[in-house]
């Protein structure tokens, strides 16, 4: 049986509002006193932002409007847009999974924005591609599993959300331990969280260590056992769901070159790459973005190496079109309280955020055919 939440049409005026109004007033506290704004969080899913992929497997799935409500905000603010996408990404992982007990009672809450949550998946996905060990590992008890170990890196997370997490089960027998995902939440008996990372940009977005010292995760928590095929069906969506953040960190460094322009676009013509080569690359990379939302669940390797491939470009300009708009904004923009270093520091992140550039080639280079 296929249970999923109705898939809404996103409120644009009410996107557009939040994005214009109470959005800008809050970024200097989340770039500076590292200010997590879950209200606007909250407000952005009140809107529809977080439920228009909640489909299944089935459908109807729509990745195209939570990457645009995405990128919108990331015109603004890249820690914001990374929060979205934690919270894109926990509604995927529920409602890409054949749990119907998730997709009746948590997921429409976080579909809604009314539980805040996160990917958990970090670790996972590194060890999966061979950069790192599985940190979780989990005992198979009476009712679930019984789960220890320290994820070090989730984040838009608070005591009362949820995330997802991969662990490894040993199994009698075999000499490779089984892989099973499941929905953990940060208030259970057994979890711990804290944030202790300085960051040079993305410091408003609660990203936390997770503790876990025997913490029971009930089976009607258990997104898929074992996970292999599971992770292969999300894959895609989870990849390409990044390309919000991307996107909209090119479309603030095009709109910064372009506002310098009536006053230093005599000597930034001189400057090897201009707004409107940043634009046509843009629109490329979208249009390429909104053909491959339309199959998010394809398990096809070729498929998943565009989505990588997508997801590769946005990392690599969003860093490229942030260094122009310093060049272009020169003093102006090196400033502390410069619009343009600050976009600058926020574009590293979309470039080292996992899948990382580096990790994005590696698994380009290594996934047949």
């Amino acid at each position: 049986m296929n249970i999923a939440v109705p898939v809404n049409a996103v409120d644009a005026d009410e996107v557009e509002r939040i994005t214009t109004k109470d959005l800008p007033a809050l970024v200097k506290q989340i770039d500076e006193e590292c200010l997590y704004p879950k209200d606007v969080i909250r407000a952005y899913g009140a809107a529809g932002a977080y439920g228009t992929h909640t489909g299944g497997v089935e459908g109807p799935t729509d990745l195209t409007s939570a990457i645009t409500v995405m990128s919108r905000a990331g015109e603004v603010c890249t820690s914001t847009a990374f929060c979205m996408w934690c919270q894109d990404a926990l509604a995927w992982y529920i409602f890409s999974s054949d749990n119907d007990y998730l997709k009746t009672t948590l997921g429409p809450r976080v579909a809604a924005g009314e539980v805040l949550g996160g990917t958990g998946l970090s670790n996972p996905m590194k060890a999966i591609n061979g950069i790192e060990p599985m940190r979780l590992k989990g005992e198979k008890v009476e009712g679930g599993y019984r789960v220890k170990g320290l994820l070090p890196w989730v984040s838009n997370i608070g005591d009362d959300s949820y995330f997802g997490i991969v662990f490894h089960v040993d199994v009698e027998g075999e000499e490779e331990p089984k892989k099973v995902m499941a929905v953990a939440f940060a208030g259970a008996e057994g979890v711990k969280i804290s944030e202790d990372h300085n960051f040079v940009a993305m410091g408003g977005t609660a990203t936390c260590n997770v503790q876990f010292r025997d913490v029971l995760i009930a089976d009607d928590f258990v997104l898929a056992d074992p996970a292999d095929a599971f992770i292969k069906r999300i894959r895609g969506g989870f990849t390409l769901l990044q390309c919000g953040m991307a996107s909209g960190m090119v479309q603030s460094s095009i709109d910064l070159m372009k506002q310098v322009r009536p006053s230093l676009g005599h000597v930034n013509q001189f400057l090897e790459k201009q707004p409107e080569d940043f634009e046509a690359e843009l629109a490329d990379l979208f249009a390429e973005i909104a053909e491959l939302a339309k199959s998010p669940y394809d398990p096809s390797n070729a498929y998943f190496k565009r989505v990588l491939r997508a997801r590769l470009k946005g990392g690599e300009m969003a860093v490229e079109a942030a260094h122009y708009a310093m060049l272009h904004c020169g003093a102006r923009g090196y400033v502390s309280h410069g619009a343009a270093q600050r976009r600058l520091r926020e574009a590293y992140f979309v470039a080292i955020v996992t899948p990382a550039t580096k990790q994005l080639r590696k698994m380009i280079a290594e996934l047949p055919e």
